[in-house]
């Protein structure tokens, strides 16, 4: 039996110096006189030390304590029957049901699965969100991150994905939500939220919580990543994978490093932060037959994008959503900013050659538009040319199309959730560019589902700009504002009167 002796407590961090013998990176080391008090080892300290993180409190520890090196990594309790449950970062239940009896037991730190076994992700999974699923298409196997501040809606835009993909379809997918960092009222509300939708049953929570010590929060997305990976090649079932806050993680890193005083990156974050992202990154993978779809909400400390933290998570995903703090105040929700944000996924081959050219053609106007902007602050929209505020207003327009009541926010709003497909989204896109709307107001199609929601309004003309019929009398706008006429869809108002 190894054993080894404290020589100096830091917080979470704890020296073992070891005289006659090494423990493995990762063993699980236990304080003789109490079994209970657990560490890890992490790393070597010097030729005969190495540096522990504490999973539980330290304070029966002192100087000269005896530990034992268990010679296991930690490992969770992994089985179906943690469907339903609330658990820790050590697997031990939070929601008051009971003891979990499993008859297996995972370790938490794991070997990435093999290239030969990695699915490419090709099948789009739609959100019911306007703006990421036309802008920022998901491919079910892929990896989607929001970026955004304190405030702009990472968690609400989470909570509403889960909504539309857990509880509006509870038999298609098993879900794994890790909270990271985050405040306990917040896993509670969800809780309640996937009880009252009875669809807790399909779903395991793991909380790692905002007042919980760095080591139990650096350690609880490994925790995630190990049961995701149990339900996808165990259970063979596709898993959706829902982490808040991955820059908590790294932050939980970042305290760590700073107790063993380790020489800190360029940037002030540990040297480490690379290989720990790739470490959990790397495993949320699809295999051949089942997936792992990962939706990951990355804090943006003060709004700074260039943060080496968030900067680590981009490698990593296939679709970045870009919340902006300018857009929220707008009053435009979800404050996506849509030409910041970018999804590998939005090509022909996945989306289709339709929703492909017509996102381009979004694209473009909304960057004519932002040239024209300052134009129209200083001098008035007015007077710009005829060409130009068509191209001014259909973007308005388009913008204020992509806003979406959500339904996770009924109580605080009074408006209810709406969930678009995809189709309704390309369709109504390509009437705005093609100014079939020309006639209403940007605000008319603020907070609508599609423009089915303002038949009646398109169909009496009740609304008209003072311009509007110089505009409406243009050629329909084509890439990047150009007046050259492309092919005419079916009107919106007969496809609304059918």
């Amino acid at each position: 039996m190894l054993t080894g002796k404290v020589i100096s407590i830091r917080g979470q961090i704890i020296e073992v110096e070891f005289l006659e013998d090494e423990p493995k990176i990762h063993d699980v080391l236990e304080y003789k006189e109490n079994r209970s008090v657990k560490m890890e080892v992490y790393t070597s300290a010097s030729p005969t030390s190495f540096f522990c993180l504490a999973l539980t409190s330290t304070y029966q520890l002192h100087h000269g304590s005896i530990v034992i090196d268990t010679n296991q990594p930690i490992r969770i309790p992994v089985g179906p029957e943690l469907l339903g449950r609330v658990v820790d970062t050590l697997g031990f239940p939070q929601d008051g049901l009971g003891e979990l009896k499993t008859k297996e037991q995972k370790p938490i730190i794991d070997r990435d699965l093999s290239y030969a076994n990695i699915n490419i992700p090709k099948e789009l999974l739609q959100t019911g969100i306007k703006a990421i699923d036309f802008f920022v298409p998901i491919v079910r196997g892929g990896k989607a991150g929001l970026f955004g501040g304190a405030g702009v809606g990472k968690t609400v835009i989470i909570s509403e994905i889960i909504h539309n993909l857990v509880i509006l379809n509870p038999k298609q997918n098993v879900s794994v939500f890790t909270g990271v960092g985050e405040r306990t009222r917040e896993g509670e509300e969800l809780f309640e939220t996937l009880k009252e939708s009875k669809v807790m049953q399909g779903v395991t929570l793991i909380y790692g919580s905002m007042g919980a010590n760095p080591t139990l929060r650096f350690r609880t997305a490994f925790t995630g990543v190990t049961l995701a990976e149990y339900y996808r090649d165990i259970l063979q079932k596709d898993v959706l994978f829902f982490i808040d806050n991955v820059f908590r993680f790294a932050q939980s890193g970042y305290e760590l490093s700073t107790l063993m005083n380790s020489i800190p990156s360029e940037g002030g974050y540990q040297a480490t932060l690379t290989s720990e992202m790739a470490s959990f990154h790397e495993r949320l993978v699809s295999n051949l037959s089942n997936s792992i779809t990962t939706f990951e909400a990355i804090y943006v400390p003060a709004d700074d994008l260039t943060d080496p933290g968030v900067q680590a998570v981009f490698p990593y995903l296939d679709s970045g959503i870009i919340l902006s703090r300018s857009v929220y105040q707008e009053g435009r929700f979800p404050a996506i900013d849509i030409l910041s944000s970018n999804s590998s996924s939005l090509n022909s081959e996945i989306v289709g050659d339709e929703h492909y050219q017509t996102a381009l053609d979004a694209q473009s106007l909304l960057k004519k538009a932002t040239s024209l902007e300052r134009i129209v602050s200083l001098i008035g929209q007015a007077e710009l040319s005829a060409e130009d505020q068509i191209v001014f207003k259909r973007a308005q327009m388009l913008k204020s199309y992509m806003t979406q009541n959500f339904t996770v926010v009924e109580s605080q709003t009074q408006r209810k959730g709406v969930y678009v497909p995809v189709k309704d989204t390309v369709a109504d896109v390509k009437a705005i560019l093609d100014g079939e709307v020309d006639k209403l107001l940007p605000e008319d199609l603020m907070y609508i589902g599609n423009l089915k929601d303002v038949a009646d309004k398109l169909k009496q003309n009740t609304v008209i700009k003072p311009d509007s019929t110089q505009i409406s009398n243009q050629p329909p706008l084509s890439n990047a504002g150009t007046t050259q006429p492309v092919p005419k869809v079916t009107n919106v108002i007969d496809t609304i009167g059918n």
